[in-house]
C-alpha cells in the first residue's frame, strides 16, 4: 500500500487513480496522519460484505444461545405490564 500526502495526491490524482485501477491501494495523509484510502469499488464491497457476514454470525450465535436459556421475568411491579398495555391502547384509540 502506497502512502502519499494530501498535497501530492492533489497534484498527481490521475496517476493515483491509475495505480488504484491496477489494484493498488493508496493511503492519503494530512500532517502525517492517514485521512483517506483510495481503493477499487470491488475491494470496498468485499470488505463490507465480510463485515456483514461476521455480524450475521454473531447475531446467529446470540439467537442460538437465547434458544436454550429460559425467559426472564419482566422487571416492574405486579400489574405494571397491564397498565402499560392499557395506556398504549388508550393512546391508539384516541387517534
Amino acid at each position: 500500500m502506497s502512502v502519499i500526502s494530501a498535497s501530492e495526491a492533489r497534484q498527481t490524482l490521475p496517476a493515483q487513480l491509475d495505480r488504484v485501477e491496477a489494484g493498488e491501494e493508496v493511503q492519503i495523509t494530512r500532517h502525517g496522519r492517514v485521512v483517506a484510502v483510495l481503493v477499487r469499488p470491488e475491494v470496498l464491497r468485499t470488505r463490507r460484505a465480510r463485515e456483514a457476514w461476521v455480524e450475521a454470525d454473531r447475531i446467529g450465535e446470540l439467537l442460538e444461545r437465547a434458544r436454550h436459556e429460559p425467559l426472564k421475568r419482566a422487571a416492574g411491579p405486579p400489574g405494571w405490564a397491564d397498565e402499560l398495555v392499557a395506556e398504549i391502547r388508550a393512546d391508539r384509540d384516541a387517534r
